[in-house]
Order: C-alpha cells, then sequence, then structure tokens
C-alpha cells in the first residue's frame, strides 16, 4: 500500500521522495549510498521535530489516518482462538462493532471494538465505524456473556461518534449507548477500554465505561468532533482546528483531568508508520493493567470503576 501523507507531513514526503528517486537511479547510474544516508538521517530528525510537537488539530488527522492499525488488525496481533459472535438477538447485526470470545495472552477474555474498515468496500461493510443500535445493544449480549462466566472485557475505540441516521433514530439509538454505558458500569468482571484512534461522543463511551481508559499517544477522545464544535459555535466547520486547540482532546490534558488512565507511546511518526510495534505496545499496556485487576473481587471492581469516574473533573 502507498504512504498516505498528511498535510503537515509534505516537507518529509518531498525527502522520502528523493530517497526513492535516488534508489532507482542508483540501479542504472552508480552508487548514491552517502547521499541516500544523508537523506534518511535528514528524514527522520525532521519527523521527530515534527511528531514531537504536533497540535490538537495534526493529532485529529493523525487519529484518522487511514493506514492506522484498525480492530481487526488487533485481533490478528493480540488475540488467539477468536470466534466471532453476532447479532442483538433483536433486530439484527451491526458490523461497525465486532466482538466475540478470544484468548489474550492465554486468559480467556471478550473482546470488541469499533472496525471503520480500510478500503472503500470495508468501510461500507463496517459503515466507518458509526454503530446503530443494535452495534451497542450486541455489545450489551457479549458484556452480560463476560458476567455470566467471569470473563475479563477488552474494548478497543475508534469511531467518529454513533451512526445519526433516520433508523437508528427509530431504533433507539440514545437508549441503546445508554444500555451499553450501563452495563459497563457495573460489570463485576475487569474491564480495559483502549482508545486507538478517534473516540467520538457516547458512541465511543458505550465501549468504555471501563475500570481502566487507555488511548495511544495521538488518538483523540472528545465529547464531539472539532468539525462539530465549530459548527455549534461559530456556525463554520472550517475552524475545526480552532475547536480542537479548545477542546483538550489529547493524551496529556484528558490524563490531567482523569478522563483517561494512561497514554500509550506510539513508534516515531505514529502507529500508522510501525503498525507492529504499536500494537504489541498496547499489547503490553493492556495486559499490564489486567494483571493489576484480576485479583480484584466483583465488590472491588465495581466501587473502583464508580470511584474512577465520580473523580472526573473534581478539583
Amino acid at each position: 500500500m502507498a504512504t498516505h501523507y498528511l498535510e503537515f507531513e509534505k516537507p518529509i514526503a518531498e525527502l522520502e521522495a528523493k530517497i526513492e528517486e535516488l534508489g532507482l537511479l542508483a540501479a542504472t547510474s552508480g552508487s548514491f549510498e552517502t547521499e541516500i544516508d544523508g537523506l534518511k538521517r535528514k528524514a527522520d530528525q525532521l519527523r521527530k521535530k515534527t511528531y514531537g510537537a504536533l497540535d490538537p488539530w495534526q493529532k485529529t488527522q493523525v487519529a484518522r489516518h487511514p493506514q492506522r492499525p484498525h480492530f481487526v488488525d488487533y485481533l490478528d496481533a493480540l488475540f488467539t482462538d477468536y470466534v466471532e459472535l453476532r447479532g442483538d438477538r433483536q433486530f439484527g447485526d451491526d458490523q461497525a462493532i465486532l466482538g466475540g470470545l478470544a484468548r489474550f495472552r492465554g486468559q480467556p477474555v471478550v473482546v470488541m471494538g469499533h472496525e471503520k474498515g480500510h478500503d472503500t468496500a470495508t468501510r461500507l461493510t463496517h459503515n466507518f465505524g458509526m454503530a446503530r443500535p443494535e452495534g451497542y445493544r450486541k455489545a450489551v449480549r457479549l458484556m452480560d456473556m463476560a458476567d455470566r462466566f467471569g470473563l475479563p472485557v477488552l474494548t478497543f475505540v475508534d469511531t467518529a461518534g454513533a451512526y445519526p441516521g433516520l433508523g437508528a433514530e427509530e431504533r433507539g439509538q440514545a437508549e441503546a449507548i445508554a444500555r451499553s454505558t450501563e452495563r459497563g458500569l457495573v460489570l463485576k468482571t475487569p474491564m480495559i477500554a483502549t482508545v486507538t484512534g478517534e473516540g467520538g461522543s457516547g458512541g465511543a463511551i458505550a465501549l468504555a465505561a471501563a475500570n481502566r481508559v487507555l488511548m495511544l499517544e495521538h488518538s483523540i477522545y472528545s465529547v464531539i468532533s472539532p468539525e462539530g464544535a465549530a459548527g455549534i459555535l461559530w456556525r463554520d466547520g472550517a475552524r475545526a482546528k480552532d475547536a480542537a486547540n479548545a477542546m483538550k482532546i489529547t493524551g496529556p490534558d484528558l490524563l490531567a483531568m482523569k478522563i483517561v488512565d494512561r497514554v500509550i507511546q506510539e513508534p516515531m511518526g505514529g502507529a500508522h508508520a510501525d503498525p507492529e510495534a504499536a500494537m504489541l505496545s498496547v499489547g503490553d499496556a493492556v495486559w499490564e493493567e489486567l494483571q493489576a485487576l484480576m485479583p480484584l473481587t466483583p465488590a472491588e471492581l465495581r466501587k473502583q470503576r464508580s470511584d474512577r469516574f465520580y473523580a472526573i473533573g473534581r478539583l
């Protein structure tokens, strides 16, 4: 797959295009090894400088990067013996939220997450990760199963928000999101949520009412998208950058406000630059958090979760 460069990455793209050009020339016109090595060092330095000072709007773009690892990638990289469970037993199956039974480093778990898709066909299949009510009711069904069999719940959040279509509203979108959020809050088993890309609105928190909420370094987590906030505040979606800067949607601010519990460092250049390393870091962080929660009793888990959410926003 060809590398997709974001707007602020254009200087890096130009350097890497020159490296590729010299590499092709070397096949017919002699060695350019010294020049190529120099350009690679310059590109690495520029990438380090750029990604070391991203503003919230740039982080939003990285969180939405089309080559960023998605839920199906995390399933392949971190889980074994995965058995998908479909349907909400009321209306149908929503492929914007996938989930089922699996083993995580040998531990049986219930795992679920938003899936956006990687190309046109899969994006349409998964509705760009925007779930309808049946997706959240499927999540409730999976959490019920986890409670019944004493299985930890691991969720992966990556959605711009729940689907706002007419059919979704007619089938009780708000109620389904509320029920999923409530089910997470009262689970008697450990629950860990990881925001891997976008964590948008109630569509995200419905899978993130967890004992521990983690997020990747260049992910975002917010009550509304920057574009939506700009449209409400200034009647101008083009001011999304201003909204992103004001909303405190990135890791350091969310950690300070106790909205998230841990920020997982990404490889230089973002998770899309080295997906395998990024997913391994997520796996290590989730495993560490899970080991800390497993000894707790059901009552202790529910109290810890309750205390965690009540602490948000307290000075």
